[in-house]
Formats: C-alpha cells, sequence, structure tokens
C-alpha cells in the first residue's frame, strides 16, 4: 500500500467524491434468500441480435433460479459502445417477453440495480482506485502502435502474446512519473497487476464439466479502458466481476468460449477480495453442415436468431420444450407439459454441443398447435399477427367466428388434428383462402392446378357447379357428406367422368377423367389448392354464396354442353 502522499497523488486521477468500497457494500446489501436459492444472471452485450444459445442460455439461467426459491435477473453489459446496435435492447426485450422469459429482476425492477453497465461508471471506478492504490492496477500509457509492436516482436520470437515482462513498460513505472504523464494529457488505459512470476496452473470446478485444470493468466490485461468524451468504462471482465459479487450472483451459466477466461476472472476475484460465484459452461449449439458439424452462425444461418422464431411465428412452449431437449435428452421424448415441468439438471448436460435440427423443433411446433383447443389456437394466432402480420390480423378480428370454424376443421371430422402449421406464420399459407381478402380468384381454366384437364372441360364442370349440381347443399337442398358426394358422382357421369378413379384406372379409354378431377376443380376454385382440408366442411364454412362467388370467374367461360362418353 502507497504512502498517504502517493494515494492523494491516485485519488487525483479519479472523479472528486467518489464513493468508497464501503459505500457499494452498505448499498448492494446481501439478500436474503432460502438455503441452496441460486442468484444467476443472463448479460447479453447490445451489439447484435439475440443469438439461439443466448436464449438457451437465459432459459437455463431463469430456471436454475426459480427451482431453488432463488433469484434470476437481466443485466445489459452495453461497454462496448463503438459496437453497439440501435434497437438490439429493444430486441432482446421482445425476445424475453414473447418467451416468457422476463426475469425477477431488470430494467427498472428490483434493488441491486442500475442493471445497465453504463449506468454503474462510478462503481467500477471505485473498485479500480482501489486496486490501484493497493498497488493491483496501474495506468498504462501504451498505445495501440506500440502494443501491436510489441506483439509484432512476441511472434517474431516465438513468446506467448500478451502485455507482460519486457513488453509491459508501464507495469513499473513509478506514482510520480504515471501523474506527470496523466497531468500532461496524455490517454491512459488502467490495468490489472497479475502476480509476479510466470503463470503456473490453476484448478477449477465447473457445474457442467467437472474439475478443469488450465494455465493461469499472464497478462497484465486492461481494467478500464481509455476515456472517451470525458466518460472511462470498464471492459467486461472487470465490470462483470464487479457486478456479479454486487448483485450476490451465485452462480453462472455461459457458453463454453468463456472457459479460457476463468483464470483472469479468478484473479480479478481473489485481487477485489471476492467470493467467486459457481460456473457452468454449457456447450455451443452445433450445426450438420455438408459431412461435418459445425456452430451454429449468426451470418450463414437465419435460425441462429432468437428472433427467427419470433418472427415466424413458433410457439413459445414448442421451443422451450425442444431447447430443454437440447439441455437434457431424457426431456426431448416426454410430452411438452411433462418435459416444460421437469427440472433440467446442468450435470447432465452434454460436453459436445448438442445439433439444431429444425425438422425437430417443426414436428413438437406442429404437435402443439395441433393440441390446441379452437379458441385458444385462434388466440395465439391474434396475438402473433398483431405484432408481425396486420393485414392478417385485422382479417382474423372481422371475421372471428369464420376463424374458429377453420380451426375445428382442422380437427378433421374425426376430431383428428390436422397437422398442417409448424408455426403461425404458416396460416396464411395453409388456411388464407377462407378469407375472402385473402384468397385469390382462379381465372384462367388453363391453370396448371388443374393437372391437365382440357380448358373447357374445366369451365364446363365450375358451371355446373355453379348451377348447383354437385355443389355441397346447392340446389336440391341436400345436407350431409355422402349425400354430396352421391351428387358429384352423378355429375361426374354426366359428363363423362368415372365414379371412382378404381373404374377410371380399368377403363381409362372410356372416360374424360375420374369423379376426382370433378373434385379438384371445385377445390382449386374455392381455394386455389390442390390439397386441403375436408372440402364438404370448407364450403359449409363458407357458405354457398362466397363458394358460387369463387367458381363464378370460370364458370363464365364455359363452352356448350357436350355430350357424355358413356352412358
Amino acid at each position: 500500500m502507497h504512502d498517504r502522499g502517493l494515494l492523494d497523488t491516485i485519488d487525483s486521477w479519479f472523479p472528486a467524491r467518489l464513493p468508497e468500497l464501503r459505500h457499494w457494500e452498505t448499498l448492494f446489501a446481501p439478500r436474503t434468500l432460502p438455503p441452496g436459492a441460486e442468484v444467476t444472471r443472463f448479460a447479453p452485450s447490445p451489439t447484435g441480435s439475440l443469438h439461439l444459445g443466448g436464449l438457451y442460455v437465459a432459459a437455463l439461467a431463469r430456471e436454475s433460479a426459480a427451482v431453488t426459491g432463488g433469484v434470476y435477473l437481466l443485466r445489459i453489459e452495453d461497454t462496448d459502445k463503438r459496437r453497439e446496435v440501435a434497437g438490439a435492447e429493444a430486441e432482446f426485450g421482445r425476445v424475453f417477453d414473447y418467451f416468457g422469459l422476463a426475469p425477477d429482476e431488470g430494467g427498472t425492477t428490483g434493488a441491486h440495480g442500475p442493471y445497465r453497465q453504463s449506468e454503474r461508471a462510478e462503481i467500477y471506478l471505485s473498485h479500480a482506485r482501489d486496486l490501484v492504490r493497493r498497488e493491483l492496477a496501474y495506468p498504462c500509457f501504451c498505445s495501440a502502435e506500440d502494443l501491436a509492436r510489441g506483439a509484432r516482436e512476441q511472434q517474431a520470437s516465438r513468446s506467448p502474446i500478451g502485455y507482460y515482462g519486457k513488453w509491459a513498460p508501464c507495469r513499473g513505472l513509478s506514482v510520480a512519473r504515471a501523474d506527470a504523464r496523466i497531468a500532461a494529457g496524455e490517454p491512459y488505459t488502467v490495468r490489472l497487476r497479475r502476480p509476479a512470476g510466470m503463470p503456473g496452473r490453476v484448478r477449477f470446478r465447473d457445474r457442467i464439466r467437472g474439475s478443469l485444470t488450465m494455465l493461469d493468466n499472464g497478462n497484465d490485461v486492461v481494467l478500464l479502458k481509455s476515456a472517451e468524451a470525458g466518460v472511462r468504462l470498464p471492459t467486461y471482465h472487470f465490470a462483470h466481476v464487479v457486478d456479479d459479487h454486487l448483485m450476490g450472483v451465485t452462480l453462472v451459466i455461459r457458453g463454453e468460449e468463456w472457459i479460457s477466461s476463468l483464470p483472469l476472472h479468478r484473479q480479478l476475484h481473489e485481487a477485489l477480495g471476492f467470493r467467486a460465484p459457481q460456473y457452468a459452461h454449457i456447450a455451443a449449439l452445433m450445426k450438420v453442415d455438408g459431412g461435418s458439424r459445425r456452430k451454429l452462425s449468426k451470418r450463414k444461418d437465419p435460425e441462429s436468431a432468437a428472433s427467427f422464431y419470433v418472427a415466424a411465428g413458433y410457439p413459445a412452449r414448442a421451443v422451450l420444450h425442444y431447447l430443454r431437449g437440447l439441455a437434457n435428452s431424457r426431456l426431448a421424448e416426454l410430452p411438452a407439459d411433462e418435459a416444460l415441468a421437469t427440472p433440467v439438471r446442468l450435470a447432465e448436460s452434454g460436453l459436445s454441443g448438442p445439433l439444431v435440427d429444425l425438422a425437430r423443433l417443426r414436428s413438437l411446433s406442429r404437435d402443439h398447435i395441433a393440441s390446441l383447443p379452437p379458441r385458444e389456437a385462434l388466440d395465439a394466432l391474434r396475438t402473433w399477427a398483431g405484432g408481425h402480420d396486420p393485414e392478417l390480423a385485422e382479417v382474423l378480428a372481422r371475421h372471428g367466428e369464420l376463424a374458429v370454424r377453420v380451426f375445428e376443421i382442422a380437427r378433421r371430422g374425426t376430431g383428428t388434428p390436422r397437422k398442417d402449421l409448424a408455426c403461425w406464420s404458416e396460416f396464411r399459407e395453409a388456411y388464407g383462402f377462407f378469407f375472402p381478402e385473402l384468397h385469390t380468384p382462379v381465372r384462367s381454366p388453363e391453370d396448371p392446378r388443374f393437372g391437365g384437364l382440357p380448358a373447357g372441360a374445366v369451365a364446363r364442370v365450375a358451371a355446373e357447379l355453379a348451377a348447383g349440381a354437385g355443389l355441397p347443399g346447392g340446389a336440391a337442398g341436400e345436407a350431409g357428406e355422402v349425400p354430396w358426394l352421391d351428387r358429384l358422382r352423378e355429375l361426374a357421369g354426366r359428363l363423362g367422368y368415372a365414379p371412382d378413379v378404381r373404374t377410371y384406372r380399368a377403363e381409362p379409354e372410356r372416360y374424360r377423367g375420374s369423379v376426382r378431377d370433378v373434385a379438384n376443380v371445385l377445390r382449386v376454385c374455392v381455394t386455389g389448392r390442390t390439397r386441403s382440408p375436408d372440402l364438404f366442411q370448407v364450403t359449409g364454412a363458407l357458405g354457398e354464396a362466397e363458394v358460387l362467388r369463387r367458381l363464378a370467374p370460370l364458370a363464365a367461360l364455359a363452352p356448350p354442353a357436350e355430350p357424355a362418353l358413356c352412358g
């Protein structure tokens, strides 16, 4: 420790009336929590969109706190102002709200804030000043050019790259010399003074990986960056150690890319006199690319962004179910309710990165959507559309009962649900035809969706259907699917089509086609598709007037009636 005069000099390098450490320890008093309760955090940097791996870690951190009666907090680590992306923090909020991962503390909620690092500058300065006072940190005046020159010399001599030994010229500066340079206006950083001597080996215990032995940190790393616009911000390494301590974090769940930083973080905890939290390093999410595996990439893979799932409308429960299965494979095959209620065990997380399989997620998502009661499904669709498809939201509001009927039809006549939808953004393609505003009339009898049927035949079938022949609930007013099918077969026979596919295949020369071709004309005109839910139910939901409106463009093109090919 320096004498009083030198301490006064050191204090002059920092803002006047900067609080002492005891102020922060008193302000952020220890939490009162049940025995064994974990305090966890998720701490994203607003330098881009939230990665799916971030959502994965956040979900595990929140659960680890919840199952122990602890606290889960969200901290925004925004000290890298040069790389900050406008709107990134707002996106975090939308993603966490969508997936039900709102923190217990964060933003303006909680007694351990601010929860944004750029608003905690005084806290970091107090702790940096304490380290400099105790000769555990020092000002460094090396420029970017100085550091680059040192790195080139290290490369040439095959020495480890870093700030140490003869390549750390500021480590030995006296307080007086440093003060003179600061007084002269030289820009400077503040570096950690690592313990003297070459690094040895250190051991850690990880909640997932067990015992780890690593080479200790041998560099005097930067703790405080150069001042910009009068503001001196901390590096990530320094800030998160201080914040985790003052916020009472007991368990840090983070990606395996941070394992290499453990020795440095241990040195920082020891220098600051803090008890380090426990760590659990999660394996990175992977993807099969050709014949090899690689990390899921923000640059290459759209599905790597958490916002991808929000924008597409994958139900939150399905995505969370899927992520839990990546963490613990035993949960992957459980029904959703059971998988979401069964705790994840960190110790059972694999050491190799789990593969992200979008097809598997889509399967879980289809199961989830198909299981929803019609009105609950519609509510979920409306909520999603309100934020991502305003036109669809307006249509659903205008045709509420029809929309409910759509989801009832999606369960088929037997009650067995169709699985057409893996996400809400697919609703337009699968079921948009029900709504007049979203349906595009078919105007050409030569449309390829008619399967090559001659244009004249297509128009004639449409005209007969529009006249009520073979139309569900048409001119004769029959009710029920069986009478309708009988009438459709009668129309098919009258126009020269076989009553069923088997008959047509037995004597194709006798017929224009089969009753399936006749039904397909109705299907394409009404739905715009060659495959759809039960046609009888679809036309019943639309009503006769709307069905006739959709048949009208082609019916108007019908040629004069032709004699049937068979009696």
